[in-house]
């Protein structure tokens, strides 16, 4: 009985260790921050990691310790709990998107093939990770990184397959596919 609780143990620590293998980690962010207290100052650590398969799933995490390597596996680790699917289009996003988060506006757009990741820091971060080749973005309003990435992740969440929209609506997948590949559809 010991012996197969052991095996079991082993096997779900092996099944483990492939996820973990399977994504892309990114430090998007590492910030020192101070804690006033009454013997001086105390420092701590925030890190903010970027994770992503390159296939559709991203999830962003934050961590605070400490230690640097803490707060970076802290994060790391809550960034694989909030995985989510991004619809993708020929390596582009289906439709332009515009999110605030914070003080952070992100504005994403669909871009034609061979245009690469126009972006800069936090958004290429988050849209590289989900496997995004092509699209244009524009980060407006503050310049905080932290609220970029979430902005960026909060429009990436936003996004919807054209073809499951026009099932819930009841219409044709053609009415609704955006301009850019309406012509591939016809072939």
């Amino acid at each position: 009985m010991a012996k197969q609780q052991r095996e079991r143990k082993g096997k779900d620590q092996k099944d483990r260790d492939e996820r973990r293998d399977e994504f892309e980690e990114r430090v998007v962010h590492l910030a020192r921050t101070a804690k006033v207290v009454k013997g001086g100052r105390r420092f701590a650590f925030r890190a903010v990691v970027v994770v992503g398969d390159k296939q559709g799933r991203v999830g962003i995490g934050i961590g605070k310790a400490r230690e640097v390597p803490d707060a970076i596996r802290k994060a790391s680790e809550r960034a694989k709990k909030k995985l989510i699917r991004v619809p993708r289009l020929n390596g582009t996003i289906p439709h332009e998107v515009q999110t605030k988060f914070g003080a952070g506006i992100v504005l994403l757009k669909p871009a034609s093939p061979g245009t690469g990741v126009i972006a800069g820091g936090g958004v290429r971060a988050v849209v590289e990770a989900a496997g995004i080749s092509d699209i244009l973005s524009k980060s407006m309003g503050s310049s905080n990184i932290l609220n970029v990435v979430q902005a960026t992740f909060a429009a990436l969440k936003e996004l919807q397959d054209f073809r499951q929209e026009a099932g819930h609506r009841g219409v044709d997948p053609k009415h609704l596919a955006p301009f850019w590949y309406k012509e591939e559809m016809r072939g």
